[in-house]
């Protein structure tokens, strides 16, 4: 373990370099970026074994410490997921590059003509914990935006994230983008988070990616704007207008289909008025998928696997197979429920009746609201940004899906013909 002076010493190299190489990104093209991302998704699909082979080391580091299936699912690299990230990277580098656009213009009555365009924020610093896709996919989406990345992944995933990390540089030198625009700190003192966390002289932006108790500590010590990834307490709602096919497998796969992301719904909230005809299919085909079932007093009543749920399961993020069942009134009291214990994530009706949805879609102030779809639909790739750096869930810069547009700033270009200020 290195002391502090050591760690800021290393530290600063990487933000002083970070920082030089973005300096010549801003200046590359769009084909010099893209020819970058084709060349790291090349090196990544190459090196696939090697990956593997890390992340081995990684599950059984897990193992050894007893992490939770979740966790360790998160984790896991496979050969599909291998290829999904390379695909990713290919889908980022398909986009279209939004550095240089103009989002709007106008002309004064002086004659004086402003245009707002689209530029990169900087040196952004990523602190993310279990998933070693992140690295691939925020290294992608900050280099198309025309950013430099400093990545900190998290002790579990050392080893796949340093290989995937290694394999973008080698595509990097392939290419007139610089090997510095992605860098890793590599160690996994802790005492380095906060280091990074002080170098607002060399980092525009700190995303932080994990745990509650994580992003909440980076808030508190960040000297260095953040955009917050908070925890993925989703709801579900099932109106009393919900069509029952609709309702049970919408349910099913925002809960079932992976219960460790942060788009997983952890609390189904559901009409009084069907408690008795729907809710009962909803709870038999979660039972049956192997999902454990936390229900209040009115839930209890319709099956004896339902166990007690108490005060706290409604402000619990599960990322298991465990999800708590509340009956409502009506609509305004789901929204009620999902303001007071929500994570302004993801949340979700299942209704046909329109004035309904827009309802819940204009009142629910998360940053994804979807109606008749499931919660895990609060991806990048599946909004088409090819992937993300996180779901924002501030209410500041970006909301969502982080992607290409939200990595990206702002300055005035405004041309004149001699004008003064009077």
């Amino acid at each position: 373990m290195k002391n502090i002076t050591d760690i800021k010493k290393s530290l600063e190299k990487i933000g002083l370099k970070s920082q030089n190489a973005s300096k010549v990104l801003i200046n590359l093209s769009t084909a010099q970026k893209n020819k970058a991302l084709i060349s790291i998704a090349n090196e990544i699909k190459k090196d696939s074994k090697n990956i593997l082979n890390n992340n081995k080391k990684d599950i059984n580091n897990a193992k050894i410490k007893n992490l939770s299936v979740p966790l360790i699912d998160r984790l896991m690299l496979n050969e599909q997921r291998i290829k999904d990230m390379v695909d990713g990277v290919r889908a980022i580098e398909k986009l279209s590059d939004p550095v240089g656009k103009e989002i709007k213009k106008w002309k004064r009555p002086n004659g004086l003509k402003i245009s707002q365009i689209r530029v990169p924020i900087g040196v952004i610093g990523i602190i993310y914990e279990s998933r070693p896709n992140v690295t691939a996919d925020a290294s992608a989406l900050s280099l198309k935006s025309g950013n430099t990345i400093i990545l900190r992944g998290g002790s579990e995933s050392f080893y796949s994230s340093n290989a995937i990390v290694k394999s973008i540089r080698k595509g990097l030198r392939k290419t007139a983008v610089p090997v510095e625009c992605v860098q890793m700190i590599n160690t996994i003192d802790r005492k380095a988070v906060d280091v990074l966390l002080s170098m607002n002289n060399y980092i525009d932006l700190i995303i932080p990616r994990g745990g509650k108790s994580l992003v909440a500590k980076i808030q508190t010590n960040s000297k260095i704007p953040t955009l917050s990834h908070l925890d993925g307490l989703c709801h579900t709602y099932i109106d009393t207008d919900a069509d029952i096919k609709k309702a049970v497998g919408i349910s099913t796969n925002a809960k079932m289909r992976r219960t460790g992301i942060c788009g997983a719904t952890e609390t189904l909230l559901c009409h009084k008025d069907v408690k008795r005809t729907i809710l009962p299919e909803v709870i038999n085909n979660l039972s049956s998928a192997g999902c454990e079932i936390r229900g209040d007093k009115e839930v209890k009543k319709l099956s004896k696997v339902i166990i007690s749920a108490n005060e706290r399961d409604w402000s619990t993020e599960y990322l298991d197979s465990i999800i708590s069942v509340k009956i409502v009134s009506n609509v305004n009291e789901a929204i009620t429920h999902i303001e007071k214990y929500g994570s302004n994530h993801t949340d979700s009706i299942i209704t046909e009746n329109n004035k309904t949805a827009e309802l819940f879609l204009e009142k629910v102030n998360s940053a994804i609201v979807l109606h008749n779809a499931s919660t895990q639909y609060a991806d990048g790739g599946e909004f088409g940004m090819g992937a993300e750096m996180g779901i924002a869930t501030g209410k500041l810069h970006a909301r969502g899906p982080v992607g290409l547009e939200q990595l990206t700033t702002y300055k005035y270009q405004i041309r004149g013909k001699g004008q003064v200020r009077p």
